[in-house]
């Protein structure tokens, strides 16, 4: 009996981690606005707070890709792996759904506070 499990393995990481950076590509690639917003345009603090944050988000979906890797039964026809790639591939993909949301939700809340503290400053509670 041939077992497909390595070329499951071969199959989805390429999948897994081309889905991650095509997420962070393009979150990072857009939030740059919003860090020059809530770094009220000072753009090097802007520039390297957008890239701490997408190192942090490869280190945890990367991580997160390889944890999940594991194929903890037989996959012994094509059939077998394509269910196993769907449901690990599926569920990845669902994970760094939220965690994009995630992201944003952090970039809209940044900026949020920065507008807070910006009217505050310019009228100062009495």
């Amino acid at each position: 009996m041939k077992s497909f499990i390595l070329f499951a393995y071969l199959v989805y990481l390429p999948i897994a981690l081309s889905l991650t950076w095509y997420v962070a590509h393009t979150l990072f690639k857009n939030s740059i606005v919003f860090m020059l917003d809530i770094f009220h345009g000072n753009e090097g603090i802007a520039l390297s707070t957008n890239k701490l944050f997408e190192v942090g988000f490869y280190l945890l979906n990367i991580g997160f890709c390889l944890l999940i890797m594991q194929i903890n039964r037989e996959v012994s026809s094509a059939q077998e792996m394509l269910e196993v790639l769907s449901s690990k591939i599926g569920g990845f993909a669902i994970y760094l759904g939220l965690m994009l949301f995630l992201n944003l939700y952090l970039f809209f809340r940044g900026r949020r506070i920065s507008k807070a503290k910006s009217a505050e400053e310019i009228l100062p509670r009495k």
